[in-house]
Parts: C-alpha cells; structure tokens; sequence
C-alpha cells in the first residue's frame, strides 16, 4: 500500500492506493515544519488518520509539504511518518514539487501555489530549476490567505472597513482587539489564523472592497514575484491552491494584465498528484 500526500498549512490531503488501483482519500490537520514539531505531528497523525488504515502494511509514504525548505526541516516530518508507518520507505519533499508534478506532469513550465501561504517556481519536467522565494507570512507570501487576511484584520483593527463590512465583521466573528493580538502573538500557527479571514473576503466578494484586497493581493504577487523570473511571458500561469481557485477570475485578470496566459488553476494537486506516482509506478 502507498500514501501520497498533499500537506499545507491548515490541511493534509491524503491519498491511499493500494495494489488494485482503488484510491482512498481522507485530510489530517496540516504539518508546516516552521511551526509544528516532531512529536506534535505524531501525535496528530495518530488522532487523525483513519482507523481502518493498517499502517503496519504501508510501504510507501510520499508526503509533500508546506515549509520543507532544507532536508533539515523534511526530517521534521520524516521521522513522525516514520513513528506511524513504521515498515514503509518514506520521501518527504516540498509541496512546491508537488504543485509541479499535479500541474505539469513532465512537462517543463511554470506552477504556483496559492493557499494559506505563497510559493512559485520553474519547472523543467524534473526537478524545480528556479525560485523565487516567497520569504513566508511575516515578510512575504503575497496574494495568499494570510496576505489577504491580514490586510482584513489591519484595516478592521483600525476601523477603516467601509459599506458595512465593520459590523458584518464584528457580528460574525466576535473577536475582541485582545482575542486578535493574542492568536496572532501568542498562540501557534498565526499564519492559518490570518488565512481563515479569506472566507470572508469570498463571501462578501460582491463588495467592492473585498474584490480590491483581492485584486491588489494578486497585482503585488505579480509584481514582487511573477515578474522577477526569466521570460515569465513565454509560460502559461498554472496555479493550485484555495485561494487561486475560488478568486480564480481576479487571478484571469490581473496574470493577463502582465501578459501571461493562464493554464491550469486547481483547487487541490491530491488527484493529479496521485496520478504521478502511479505512472511512475
């Protein structure tokens, strides 16, 4: 049996396939090697997986994820699947490489994520060929939930959300200014606290300004990262994530707007990601 899977910030998606092809899918809790640590995600893999998964039976694990920038941080994650699948070869690698392999297969080109966080490459069919870092949500990671969230959260904090979003705010979430300063200071995983708000940004997208903060999240990913690859105009834009997805027609907009035409936009990679491996197989 192997398992393949796609891990973010917020969410894991896995999938199980056996030796008959039969896919069996289902999440876990989402293991960024920045903020979680090895016994944190054994003890999350053994509260959430499955309880019909033999895991003494799986040989493989193929676990790709969010933050796992040097092999130092990828045995953060090796060794907790190597606690909970104790007779299975495990390879842990970005999920920059698995937006890629969902998104191109072996075809050379460029892919993005646009999630709870930001990540984007080159890619010659292979292996990523290059970079250009998206610095994490303190300093970067433009266009994703977190950016977007925290513009949200600054402007609500500083009373400056306009036609009624204030109190639409206030009344959804109930978060006192303390609430907000404590989850984002001094409770883990900030990053997936700011993200969460992009659901407001979708569900009030009939807004003007909810449409802007979209749109103006897009344009500066553009403009602090698209641009800065080599002849970014002669790839398509292919791109997987949440927030690429449900804001996909912002993303239309403002990729064809610098010139470069759009691909494939996914919300997940799990599938195509699973297809992969089982070609390679």
């Amino acid at each position: 049996m192997i398992l393949i899977a796609d891990g973010g910030s917020t969410k894991s998606s896995w999938c199980q396939l056996d030796e008959t092809g039969n896919r069996v899918y289902f999440n876990t809790e989402g293991y960024n090697p920045d903020f979680i640590q090895t016994p944190a995600i054994a003890a999350s893999l053994d509260k959430n997986l499955p309880e019909t998964l033999a895991r003494e039976t799986v040989r493989e694990v193929h676990y790709y994820g969010a933050g796992v920038s040097s092999p130092k941080k990828a045995d953060v994650i090796a060794q907790a699947m190597r606690q909970t699948f104790p007779n299975a070869n495990v390879t842990v690698d970005h999920d920059l490489l698995a937006a890629a392999r969902a998104l191109l297969g072996r075809k050379p080109g460029f892919a993005a994520i646009l999630g709870t966080g930001t990540n984007s490459c080159l890619y010659d069919g292979e292996k990523i060929t290059y970079n250009v870092d998206s610095l994490g949500y303190f300093l970067g990671d433009e266009g994703s939930g977190s950016f977007i969230g925290k513009r949200l959260m600054r402007d609500y904090l500083r009373g400056l959300l306009p036609d009624g979003l204030q109190d639409i705010f206030r009344e959804e979430y109930k978060l006192t200014r303390e609430d907000i300063l404590d989850r984002l200071y001094n409770q883990p995983l900030p990053n997936r606290f700011l993200a969460s708000f992009g659901k407001f940004a979708y569900d009030h997208n009939n807004i003007s300004y909810c449409r802007e903060i979209v749109l103006q999240g897009f344009e500066t990913f553009f403009e602090n990262i698209v641009l800065h690859y080599p002849n970014f105009q002669d790839y398509t834009f292919n791109c997987v994530g949440s927030v690429a997805y449900n804001f996909r027609d912002a993303l239309f907009q403002v990729a064809r707007s610098h010139g470069m035409e759009v691909g494939k936009i996914i919300r997940s990679p799990i599938d195509d990601l699973v297809s992969y491996h089982e070609q390679e197989a």
